[in-house]
């Protein structure tokens, strides 16, 4: 398995079979699990194996089976799956941290992330909020007294691209986990545990379902870190992934791969064809040459992604106007489906931040952030083309 290429590895990797030989993975819809004897129940909360279960806040089979493909794939010795992923994120922190603890983050994240920063500081815990693409800044914000450094690998919705390497070795030095949010990179395109990261969050509803289908959210690291305090938080604060959404995300890794290269071609191809256009004040994609960290996002990436974020010209109005011309690009505050997906944060993920921040981030009025799909890249293309001309 260790030589088998990524798009082997998601097909077949972490597959549990019953004595029936099943082709497709099983659904165990199971909350709890029957033991032989009292003995052997009570041996079994001493000591469970890696594949016998005990209850399922605290693992099923079919969820076991995904968080060994995804683990297999991001290259980290085990992973835990949640039910969504901002749980991911609240308890990759959470489990980590207590009052007095310090943690330094990207300013530039998604509100939800940002709320469960602001919430661990009403419980003590110190954050520190800096520039993420500043080096400088986030060398005078790590002390001796980190615990945890946190960001998102390519952010939300601005597609600033953070050195994960650089800001690993300074997290490192003093002790402290590098933990990343990797959904804007993708599983296909992650070299973060290759970088430096420790702890790799992903919000599974996203490109790894690929099909707006079901919540489910995974974070992948050490066995000492998610058999440890990772599993001791989520399996007793209980947000624990469901079996069948756990099965629906191992279908949708199947093609996982061939979606989002097909994503990121078309998001290319979208990125060029409005860059420089009239009514657009700034083409946002790390794919673009343009990008200030063009040179970073191909070597940590290889790719420039599946999102392009535009800031039109005139404003709101000029993105509510664009966004109501689209005709094959679905309004939506989702992204990495197969279906493409716009978005406008001010309005709507990003609405509850403050105006200054917004500002702060970059976050304009006239921006609009756009998940491509897998439908023809000429019939997005020409949609996004079509739509800018109805403004």
């Amino acid at each position: 398995m260790p030589n088998w290429k990524p798009r082997t590895k998601l097909v077949h990797t972490g597959a549990l079979r019953s004595q029936f030989g099943e082709m497709a993975e099983a659904i165990y819809l199971t909350q709890g699990f029957v033991y032989d004897s009292a003995e052997a129940a009570e041996a079994r909360f001493v000591e469970s194996a890696r594949n016998e279960f005990i209850y399922a806040r605290y693992g099923n089979p079919t969820v076991r089976m995904f968080e060994d493909r995804i683990a297999a794939i991001e290259g980290t010795e085990d992973a835990f799956a949640t039910a969504s992923g901002m749980a991911a994120v609240n308890a990759a922190l959470t489990a980590i941290l207590k009052a007095g603890d310090h943690v330094v983050a990207a300013r530039a994240l998604f509100g939800s992330c940002l709320y469960v920063l602001e919430i661990l500081g009403r419980f003590g815990v110190r954050v520190t909020l800096v520039d993420g693409l500043d080096l400088a800044a986030w060398a005078s914000a790590i002390t001796p007294d980190t615990k945890a450094v946190f960001f998102e690998s390519v952010s939300n919705p601005t597609l600033e691209v953070i050195d994960i390497a650089a800001v690993a070795r300074l997290a490192h030095a003093v002790g402290a986990l590098v933990i990343v949010d990797n959904v804007f990179a993708t599983p296909v395109n992650s070299r973060a545990v290759e970088l430096g990261a420790d702890v790799v969050v992903y919000s599974a509803t996203k490109h790894i379902d690929g099909g707006g289908r079901c919540l489910g959210g995974v974070v992948c690291g050490s066995r000492d870190y998610i058999r440890g305090p990772l599993e001791t938080y989520v399996k007793h604060t209980g947000a624990a992934l469901s079996p069948f959404n756990a099965w629906v995300l191992l279908n949708g890794m199947q093609t996982l791969d061939l979606r989002v290269r097909a994503q990121v071609a078309s998001a290319l191809a979208v990125a060029e064809a409005v860059d420089g256009h009239a009514k657009v004040a700034r083409t946002l994609y790390p794919g673009l040459p343009g990008h200030p960290q063009h040179a970073l996002a191909m070597a940590q990436m290889g790719a420039g992604g599946t999102i392009v974020s535009i800031d039109l010209a005139g404003g709101q109005a000029a993105a509510f106007a664009f966004l109501n011309a689209l005709k094959i690009i679905l309004i939506s505050n989702n992204l990495g489906d197969a279906r493409s997906i716009a978005t406008h944060p001010a309005t709507t993920t990003h609405q509850r931040l403050p105006a200054e921040q917004k500002a702060l981030l970059g976050i304009t009025p006239g921006l609009v952030r756009i998940s491509l799909g897998i439908e023809d890249t000429g019939d997005l293309v020409a949609d996004v083309l079509g739509a800018l001309a109805m403004i």
